[in-house]
Formats: structure tokens, C-alpha cells, sequence
């Protein structure tokens, strides 16, 4: 669970959490208006996504027995 590779991992799933919290506050609008969006609200959103896939990564490498890797899907040997 130390090793780079589990961080790398976990590290871009928690990028992509926050992507789609963030697109789910914004609604999917192609358009919106930068200066009429509350961003702390956006921000607090999307910390709270990275915070929770964080944390599910973690246990996620507990529970599969696998350390290295932040699924509970086992990978191919």
C-alpha cells in the first residue's frame, strides 16, 4: 500500500472523483458563468470526492489482499 504504484493509482481515481463531482455540480452545462459559480461550494464538492475515493482505495487494498493496488478487482497473473 506504500508503493508508488498504489499511489499513482489511487491518485488519478481521485482525480476522476473529482472531475465527476464537479460536473455534477456544474450539471453538465456546456456553459457556465465563471464569475457566478460558488467556488468554495465547487471546491468543498470536489475535496470531499478525492477525500472518499481516497479512503476507498485504501480499504479497497485491504480487503482484496492486495496491497499494491487500490481495486478490490484482483489483477491477472
Amino acid at each position: 500500500m506504500f508503493e508508488g504504484k498504489f499511489w499513482k493509482a489511487t491518485g488519478e481515481r481521485a482525480v476522476k472523483s473529482a472531475a465527476q463531482a464537479l460536473l455534477i455540480y456544474f450539471g453538465g452545462d456546456a456553459v457556465f458563468n465563471a464569475w457566478q459559480t460558488d467556488w468554495p461550494a465547487a471546491g468543498g464538492i470536489a475535496s470531499g470526492a478525492v477525500v472518499l475515493s481516497v479512503l476507498t482505495s485504501l480499504v479497497s487494498a485491504k480487503l482484496s489482499g492486495e496491497p499494491d493496488s487500490p481495486s478490490l478487482v484482483p489483477a491477472d497473473r
